[in-house]
């Protein structure tokens, strides 16, 4: 695997000055994004079909163990402060259980039978999709984890940092981050991972923009929790609504702080009609909005 391999450029790596450590760590973090320009088109399939399964009311899963389990967890929570994603409609089928995110649970990889029970108790289904990341592509965990989804209808995406593995072939959707060998042998915390955490961001966010959650570049579909979040949905208000801010403020609280329900109130809507049209766009405010141009 060529993510265990040992680059002899970095033999003397500890004996380095720091910041030419450093930069050569840095480096090959770079590389390491690099290596997914050639997955732009597989990771575009997977988010179209992923956004189809789930206009239907479905689950986003992930599926790993150690670092990869990690980075998987840290995407999908981050969906729901982002975009307002249900954290009912998430799963995390982490090898080892919750307890691994902060210990290491590293013989709980190999248990195919602990992922099967995962995916069979979670009741992955035809509506969901699950994705399964592994850096060597052969740990037991996930493969068995892709199998028993893809056998119970869900849509499956297997992501690999070494090619022709297991993970892969499990897999409906297969991306490739051939990252090769590690500054730190064998260390698929570096640049293994650092392209898995790209490779989830560009999924999770492609799916977000295929459902409508993103419009304008904006996050018209985010939790406002906070003041921070007040002031910056107001400014998203009237910016689309083509409104002054005192204004985008009554439309935000009389639309429940729903920014894409706050736009077509201050476009003088009231609220059940704001909501009607959504609920007709599949909440897609670009939608919605073209309706009343």
């Amino acid at each position: 695997m060529s993510t265990e391999a040992t680059d002899p450029r970095y033999h003397e790596l500890d004996r380095w000055p720091t910041e030419t450590a450093v930069e050569a760590m840095l480096e090959a973090q770079l590389a390491a994004i690099a290596a997914l320009k050639a997955q732009t088109a597989p990771i575009a399939a997977a988010i179209d079909a992923a956004a189809g399964r789930l206009r239907n009311g479905g689950r986003i899963a992930y599926a790993g163990a150690g670092t990869s389990g990690r980075i998987g967890v840290q995407d999908g929570v981050e969906l729901t402060p982002t975009f307002n994603w249900p954290f009912e409609r998430l799963a995390f089928l982490i090898a080892g259980g919750p307890a691994a995110l902060t210990r290491t649970q590293e013989g709980a990889e190999d248990s195919r039978a602990a992922a099967i029970a995962a995916v069979e108790t979670e009741a992955l289904g035809p509506d969901d999709v699950l994705i399964g990341v592994a850096a060597s592509g052969r740990t037991p965990y996930v493969i068995a984890a892709l199998e028993a989804a893809r056998a119970a209808g869900a849509l499956t995406i297997g992501v690999s940092n070494n090619p022709d593995t297991p993970v892969l072939a499990a897999a409906e959707y297969a991306i490739l981050a051939d990252t090769g060998s590690e500054v730190v042998a064998g260390s698929t915390r570096m640049k293994a991972g650092t392209a898995q955490k790209v490779t989830l961001n560009l999924i999770s966010t492609g799916i977000m923009l295929r459902l409508g959650l993103v419009h304008h570049g904006l996050m018209v579909n985010m939790q406002v929790s906070n003041a921070k979040l007040r002031i910056r949905a107001i400014r998203m208000v009237a910016t689309l609504a083509g409104t002054d801010e005192t204004a985008a403020e009554r439309a935000l609280d009389a639309g429940g702080l729903n920014i894409k329900r706050a736009v077509l109130i201050a476009r003088g809507l009231d609220a059940a009609e704001a909501e009607t049209l959504l609920a007709a766009a599949q909440g897609s405010l670009g939608a919605a909005l073209d309706t009343l141009a």
